[in-house]
């Protein structure tokens, strides 16, 4: 199965949901993945 993301996508991803200010719901519907998947 291919990836979606490559590793630096993924930890570009988690530092901009994890900045403040930010929603995670916002960056999860950003990217097109579930928040569940961010917290995991």
């Amino acid at each position: 199965m291919k990836k979606r993301f490559t590793i630096d996508q993924i930890i570009r991803i988690l530092a901009e949901a994890e900045t403040p200010g930010n929603f995670v719901a916002a960056t999860a519907r950003k990217y097109g993945i579930s928040k569940q998947t961010i917290y995991r």
